[in-house]
């Protein structure tokens, strides 16, 4: 994973609905800038594929997994280290880098559970609901004759929906390694112009 980020990338990964103008600003300077067309769609252009790269790596993943498992090794770890230290008959342990160890007292947590034994006597005594299956109603509409028998208790209706206008970044037949090697040479020669 690339570890460094460029300005453009880094405003991309930090925007905010309330920061769009700001943003939109930058992209105003980057297209009147002096620079070549091919030099402004690239910068933008591999911001945003960078972006994805990101979004798409494994290593965002097996960081979930390892946070999960850092995280039940710390648990175990507390555990683990708060026994022993009762066996020795240790309760608090003062530090120099840190104020102090301080071993809580075992507890004995109630937690209220709930088992449903007789499921039809329940029901029985009226402790249900019904609920209309909508995707069963939808499949019946598909047809003539399930539209005939649920017509007249379906309202079908048609909203629409604005979807703001956004880019299509579309990449060159190459490798991912070379889009972040691009985009470094490209912010370089943007610094030394």
């Amino acid at each position: 994973m690339k570890m460094t980020n460029y300005r453009l990338q880094t405003e991309m990964e930090h925007i905010k609905p309330e920061s769009q103008e700001w943003f939109k600003d930058y992209i105003r300077q980057v297209l009147e800038s002096d620079k070549p067309y091919h030099v402004k769609a690239d910068y933008i252009g591999l911001s945003i594929q960078e972006i994805q790269n990101k979004i798409d790596s494994e290593d965002i993943k097996e960081m979930s997994a390892l946070k999960k498992s850092l995280t039940s090794a710390k648990a175990t770890a507390l555990e683990a280290t708060a026994t022993v230290l009762a066996e020795y008959g240790i309760d608090h342990l003062d530090g120099t880098a840190i104020s102090s160890i301080t071993i809580t007292a075992h507890k004995t947590k109630l937690k209220e559970t709930f088992k449903i034994i007789n499921e039809e006597a329940l029901i029985k005594l009226g402790f249900y609901t019904v609920v209309v299956d909508e995707q069963a109603v939808k499949d019946a509409m598909l047809t003539v004759e399930g539209m005939d028998l649920i017509d007249a208790f379906v309202e079908v209706g048609v909203t629409q929906e604005q979807v703001a206008a956004k880019i299509k970044v579309n990449a060159r037949r190459s490798s991912q390694n070379n889009q972040a090697a691009e985009l470094l040479n490209l912010v370089d020669s943007q610094e030394a112009a």
